[in-house]
């Protein structure tokens, strides 16, 4: 990388970092405290809208576009199991108010813990805390809870953690897929293009601007299927997802 490139995604990230910080306080702090005072899905109603608008505030100052496509696949009076590849640390902040109606994630319980923002993760994530056994079984519980309340979709990121690797995407968990199957709730796979270009992770303390895709492809019914087809499902999503971020990514 050559040294002009080099210093001004350095300046570019501390900008982006400062910016993101101020929009934080200035338009999603205090609705997020407030809907923390109430219950799903009336909680997820609030916070949604209050992170679409400060995304949309955000990402133009940064000189990021989202382009979204497939929104169609989303039926109206319908919620669902939305998975989305994983690559950057982007993909959360951006994916989920560009999901069609108020969503939920699962999220590691460590970043609640950071002053301030993690008010804001809190409001809009069922927490997990990946070394409690305990935990995990909470958090599938919870799951089930918000799919049933037909409100809500649940916004799942099945690699399990981000891609750092050259391969389209990493081998998916079988949460997402159990979810879905348990509450008969159709899924919707989903591809994010561009983050990691964003925020590659090397060099550290990096970044610079891009347009975020976001690409809903397929829905699959799990209407009828039992716990013993999870892996076909599983199989079948990642595969299409995979033959999908082949023939459209461009990087």
């Amino acid at each position: 990388m050559n040294p002009v490139k080099r210093i001004l995604g350095h300046i570019y990230f501390f900008y982006g970092v400062l910016l993101f910080l101020v929009t934080m306080v200035l338009f999603a702090l205090i609705p997020a405290g407030i809907a923390l005072l109430f219950r799903e899905p009336v909680r997820a109603r609030i916070v949604h809208p209050t992170y679409r608008i400060w995304m949309g505030i955000f990402l133009p100052l940064v000189f990021i576009r989202v382009r979204r496509k497939g929104k169609a696949l989303f039926e109206k009076g319908q919620n669902y199991v939305v998975v989305v590849n994983h690559n950057s640390f982007v993909d959360i902040p951006v994916s989920m108010p560009w999901v069609p109606g108020p969503n939920k994630t699962l999220a590691k319980i460590e970043l609640s813990r950071i002053p301030l923002f993690g008010i804001i993760y809190k409001a809009g994530s069922i927490l997990l805390d990946r070394k409690k056994e305990s935990s995990r079984k909470e958090s599938f519980i919870e799951m089930q809870k918000t799919l049933k309340q037909d409100a809500l979709h649940l916004t799942l990121y099945p690699e399990g953690t981000r891609n750092k690797t050259n391969a389209p995407l990493l081998p998916f968990y079988d949460g997402a897929f159990i979810t879905a199957i348990r509450a008969q709730k159709p899924i919707i796979a989903g591809l994010l293009f561009n983050t990691r270009k964003i925020l590659p992770g090397k060099p550290m303390l990096w970044a610079l601007p891009a347009c975020i895709d976001i690409h809903f492809i397929k829905a699959y019914s799990t209407q009828g299927l039992s716990l013993r087809q999870k892996d076909e499902l599983k199989d079948q999503v990642r595969a299409d997802m995979e033959a999908y971020y082949l023939q459209h990514n461009k990087n």
